[in-house]
């Protein structure tokens, strides 16, 4: 590569973010990284309109929980500012400017209400070299009355003059070369007087060339844009330092065409926003996948791998590995079917790997949420709970209910189990269990088990009858982890006391 990698993410603070933008975020992080190239974060906020309080924090915040860095933007600053658009007013007009002076754009008066009547009148009306001279713009009013409007404060809008007959090629990275007519192209508008900010056209093309942006890497709904785009390239003279375009597919429905919406996460219950979205204006709240109980290194590892694989059949890579094979050789070009299934199992592999102190620090504030009092136990004694289990969650909360017999000792008992498991004998049973496990010296999993398994074969008693009763008066069912690691876990006086408890609570069925 010639240049340095500089590539941007743009999202606009219209709401959420979007998941599908997260990976487009995720793709120009490992690129940028791949190459000691530079991350920009752009805050896209020219349509006023749809300005939503809160968005463009929920956009840093998300980011930062994924571990997604960033090197230029508006918290980090950089030679390059301002980067949020409403601050760069000035830059704009003086770039529209330039467009007008060198004949490249026009000025045009046409209300909503004359272009309404002009798409009534016309079938597939479009703006462009054919339609153009019909209109109210500076190209068919005399000079004297675009300035007269102009001064009176008549609102209008700067589009930009496309020629017909021209072959527009985009050299697209992943799509090789892509070329449109520019016949098909209309005079898209570029800038409005009414707020006087740009619209995304101009305000990209001028930012991505004045921040040296090399890559823009943003997702295929862009891509009829791009052909507009390289003629404003041209029209600024820029061309031999226009960035390179990728654009990367979309993410589908699970289970289905079509772009992945937030609607089918709400259909089959999954989150399509990286956190959870409280909606300023109906207080509607989104659910996100940190509030859900995903890792972020989980989520990452995830959407890497929904457009992309690394060349092999390897799943599972930390952020380094990810950067380290990260190639746009191997992103497809096709949709990628949004799997979230493969989201949970992924989850679950990085809980797996997760330090048990780890995960019984994400576990405990869970369980002092349901007024549990974790401080009555110590970090070691909620680790080795934890890591007892950890093999059986996909999420940390599932935990709260799997681990929760660790914390609290049951004082009620599954009625399937009971009626399945205590039978008559059954207490008296229980109570020679407790006398014999209190005369151990060596509570351990590998003294205590032999010692009952011993006494079970000598007595000729059932071990299946023995153990389940004993699981459920220690547990409250019958589930769990192998039983003497749990009665390791929770030691001798507290089995005991739940054997002997259980013993008193449960009715023992008649003969």
């Amino acid at each position: 590569m010639t240049r340095p990698v500089r590539v941007r993410f743009a999202p606009s603070p219209t709401g959420p973010l979007h998941i599908g933008g997260v990976r487009t975020a995720l793709y120009n992080y490992l690129f940028a990284r791949k190459h000691g190239g530079t991350m920009i974060l752009r805050i896209e906020d020219t349509d006023s309109q749809r300005f939503v309080p809160g968005a463009e924090e929920y956009i840093n915040e998300a980011l930062a929980w994924l571990g997604i860095g960033i090197d230029e933007g508006v918290r980090e600053g950089g030679p390059f500012g301002p980067y949020k658009q409403s601050e760069r007013r000035d830059i704009y007009r003086r770039h529209v400017q330039m467009l007008l002076d060198a004949g490249k754009a026009y000025i045009a008066f046409d209300t909503p209400e004359e272009l309404e009547a002009k798409r009534a009148a016309v079938a597939n009306f479009q703006y462009d070299a054919h339609t153009r001279g019909q209109m109210r713009n500076s190209l068919t009013l005399p000079a004297d009355e675009v300035k007269a409007l102009i001064d009176s404060g008549a609102k209008y809008v700067v589009r930009f003059k496309i020629e017909p007959g021209r072959d527009v090629e985009v050299n697209d990275l992943l799509r090789g070369k892509v070329v449109i007519k520019s016949d098909i192209l209309d005079d898209k508008v570029l800038y409005k007087s009414a707020d006087d900010l740009p619209t995304y056209h101009l305000a990209n093309i001028v930012d991505d060339h004045l921040m040296e942006v090399s890559h823009v890497i943003r997702g295929e709904e862009w891509l009829p844009s791009a052909p507009l785009h390289v003629l404003l390239y041209e029209a600024f003279g820029w061309s031999d330092t226009a960035p390179e375009f990728v654009h990367l597919p979309l993410l589908l429905k699970p289970d289905g065409k079509g772009k992945l919406s937030k609607r089918d996460g709400d259909r089959l219950g999954f989150p399509v926003f990286p956190l959870e979205w409280h909606d300023p204006k109906s207080g509607e709240v989104s659910s996100g996948y940190r509030e859900s109980g995903y890792l972020p290194q989980a989520v990452v590892n995830f959407l890497a791998l929904l457009g992309w694989n690394p060349g092999d059949d390897t799943e599972v890579m930390s952020m380094d590995e990810l950067i380290e094979k990260f190639s746009f050789e191997h992103c497809s070009r096709s949709g990628a079917r949004f799997a979230f299934d493969k989201g949970k199992w992924f989850n679950h592999t990085y809980l797996q790997q997760l330090p048990d102190d780890e995960l019984a620090r994400l576990f405990t504030p869970l369980m002092e949420a349901e007024g549990v009092d974790m401080s009555a136990f110590t970090p070691e004694y909620v680790s080795r709970a934890v890591g007892s289990l950890k093999s059986r969650i996909n999420f940390v909360k599932d935990l709260t209910e799997q681990a929760r017999f660790y914390f609290v000792a049951p004082t009620e008992y599954a009625a399937k189990d009971v009626a399945k498991r205590w039978k008559p004998g059954t207490a008296a049973l229980m109570r020679q269990l407790a006398e014999l496990l209190g005369g151990l010296d060596d509570f351990s999993a590998a003294a205590a088990e032999p010692v009952v398994m011993d006494w079970i074969k000598t007595n000729e008693l059932h071990m299946g009858n023995v153990m389940n009763a004993f699981r459920l008066a220690v547990v409250g069912e019958c589930k769990g982890p192998h039983m003497f690691e749990i009665t390791e876990i929770i030691g001798k006086d507290e089995t005991i006391k739940r054997l002997l408890q259980a013993v008193d609570r449960i009715d023992e069925p008649a003969v």
